[in-house]
């Protein structure tokens, strides 16, 4: 067998290997959903994405005998050193054939580059952050994932470890049949009860007339709301409204829910139509009419996934998470919506995973995030 050889990803061509190996890899895998194409791009560094604004990052290609056999991307989130006081870096879009001397190879070169940043540990896999798709799937390979979750071969777990990564934290997704949403614990509807009337909660759903400003209020929330909570780095500006550009026509207003105290947005849950077997249809590609068939006949998706339900400190563990989404199980009804899943949730995160087993909600798929020494 001959000599696996990594390199850095210097010229156009090299970039375009890069990009288009999942596409050969992952070739008859009825679970592997293809990324948005310009997307991937954005995000992995070939073209302008605000999140390399504030960071670095380097990718490397692994070839055996002329055939791309491997990927990663080695990255330095200066927002995340800055916030934590740490030299940590981290790696993405990692993928690799069954074989310790590729995944090895791959983990030597980025670890080499990191070190040259300066760095003293390294984190992943993140792409290009925990903001953005994250997370190697452990458990849970017997179904396709749904919009902007992760997706990868069983093997990969085992090659990581065997480098010297370590578990640091594990992300679940839980998921549900709506008939689950109809039922919920009357202790948890007491609590949305008692939460509405104390507070005097005024729910109603995004507005899209005031598109920029709702954005800005999502964003502000979810930067407070996650204060304290493991790994998280705020979301720049510049990021939130790249991000809410691209999911600008991708959003359903009445799935996306805020909750207001005296005229004050102090909560939010955000769901997002499951896109994912369309984007699998269209092989990736938005243009020239990919962007028709992902928006036409909405209607007709039964599957819904909910990002995140945030609540202002001051406010959280008052119970304004739970009449927020109380607050969607009509919109989701309404719509026709058949299933959900709730991800990810940290597995520190007792609260909202205690939560959602009360509701009903099962535990479907684990994602793992490994930490290493440099």
């Amino acid at each position: 067998m001959s000599h696996v050889v990594v390199a850095p990803v210097a010229a156009r061509s090299e970039q375009k290997l890069f990009l288009e190996f999942p596409w050969r890899h992952y070739r008859g895998d009825p679970n592997w959903v293809p990324p948005l194409r310009q997307n991937q791009k954005e995000l992995v560094g070939f073209a302008w994405h605000p999140f390399y604004d504030d960071a670095q990052s380097q990718a490397f290609l692994a070839t055996r005998g002329g055939e791309v056999c491997g990927r990663i991307l080695a990255l330095v989130n200066h927002a995340h050193n800055r916030y934590y006081d740490e030299k940590r870096g981290f790696f993405g879009f990692f993928e690799t054939v069954d074989d310790p001397a590729v995944a090895h190879g791959l983990f030597d070169a980025a670890c080499d580059w990191l070190r040259s940043q300066g760095m003293t540990a390294v984190r992943g896999p993140v792409n290009p952050s925990l903001n953005y798709e994250c997370g190697l799937l452990t458990e849970g390979f017997d179904s396709p994932p749904t919009f902007m979750m992760t997706y990868n071969k069983p093997f990969y777990g085992g090659l990581i470890e065997s480098y010297g990564f370590e578990k640091a934290q594990d992300l679940y997704a839980y998921s549900g049949h709506v008939d689950m949403l109809k039922s919920l614990d009357k202790k948890l509807a007491f609590v949305v009860q008692e939460a509405a009337e104390r507070f005097h909660i005024k729910v109603r759903p995004f507005d899209p007339k005031r598109f920029k400003q709702e954005l800005a209020a999502f964003l502000h929330i979810y930067n407070e709301s996650l204060v304290g909570t493991w790994g998280f780095v705020p979301l720049s500006e510049a990021e939130g409204e790249h991000m809410g550009k691209g999911l600008k026509h991708l959003i359903v207003p009445e799935l996306a829910i805020l909750a207001e105290i005296d005229g004050r947005i102090v909560g939010s849950t955000f769901g997002l139509l499951d896109y994912n077997p369309r984007i699998k249809a269209m092989d990736g590609r938005l243009f020239p009419f990919g962007f028709l068939k992902l928006l036409f006949g909405r209607r007709k998706i039964k599957r819904v996934r909910l990002l995140s339900t945030n609540v202002l400190p001051e406010y959280q563990r008052w119970g304004v998470g739970l009449v927020l989404v109380n607050g969607l199980v009509p919109k989701v009804l309404d719509w026709g919506i058949e299933y959900g899943e709730f991800s990810w949730v940290l597995e520190s995160n007792h609260l909202s995973r205690k939560t959602l087993e009360r509701g009903g909600a099962i535990r479907e798929k684990t994602f793992r995030i490994y930490d290493r020494a440099l």
